[in-house]
């Protein structure tokens, strides 16, 4: 096998092979800065899996209609102006998370904070069956058939939880089951500053 040849003295290196050696030390140097801000939030207690970047966060709620499960559906609209703050919650009869989530969910709705389901791919005789077992916290809930309204709220699995404030802006976005330290620390926080702002 022959050697590669080399460049002339003076000449600099081939893109490829500059490419080759600066792209790994790149991708090491960005990795070493991600796992260093994620160390500094675990430290602070700041840092949480769950909560995942969203493209909606910030932003008014995407235009959708939903049929409704036993009532009136969803519309996009309505959630662009709500009355309130509320959550809005993705779920699914056969999903085991949702069912450990749903005492945390039942609290939330007695403590009057509304909130509105959105089923995922799911059969409509099974969300009643799981509604039936598991208890009802929404004060409505749409079908999501195709899962396509899903996809356009970025919905990486379910359970996903959304906190809509008053003025019908995406504010806050949580992967997984809601706990009583999620509530505790995001919600309330979050209830708190929509209280303060709409002052």
């Amino acid at each position: 096998m022959s050697d590669l040849p080399h460049p002339p003295v003076g000449q600099p290196r081939p893109i490829g092979r500059r490419l080759m050696l600066g792209v790994p030390l790149g991708l090491l140097a960005v990795a070493a800065g991600g796992w260093a801000v994620m160390l500094q939030r675990m430290q602070k207690g700041e840092f949480d899996p769950h909560t995942l970047p969203s493209q909606l966060i910030g932003k008014k709620v995407p235009d959708f209609t939903l049929p409704g499960l036993n009532g009136p559906g969803i519309t996009g609209a309505e959630l662009q102006a709500p009355k309130q703050p509320m959550l809005v919650n993705f779920f699914a009869s056969w999903c085991l998370p949702c069912m450990e989530e749903a005492a945390v969910l039942k609290e939330i709705a007695a403590q009057g904070l509304p909130i509105w389901g959105i089923t995922y791919k799911d059969k409509p005789e099974a969300t009643r069956a799981f509604l039936a077992k598991n208890g009802n916290p929404y004060q409505r809930i749409a079908m999501d058939l195709p899962g396509r309204v899903a996809i356009n709220w970025g919905v990486y699995g379910v359970p996903e939880t959304y906190f809509i404030d008053g003025g019908g802006i995406v504010r806050w976005r949580f992967a997984g089951p809601l706990t009583d330290v999620v509530v505790r620390r995001d919600i309330v926080r979050l209830l708190a500053r929509a209280e303060k702002t709409a002052a």
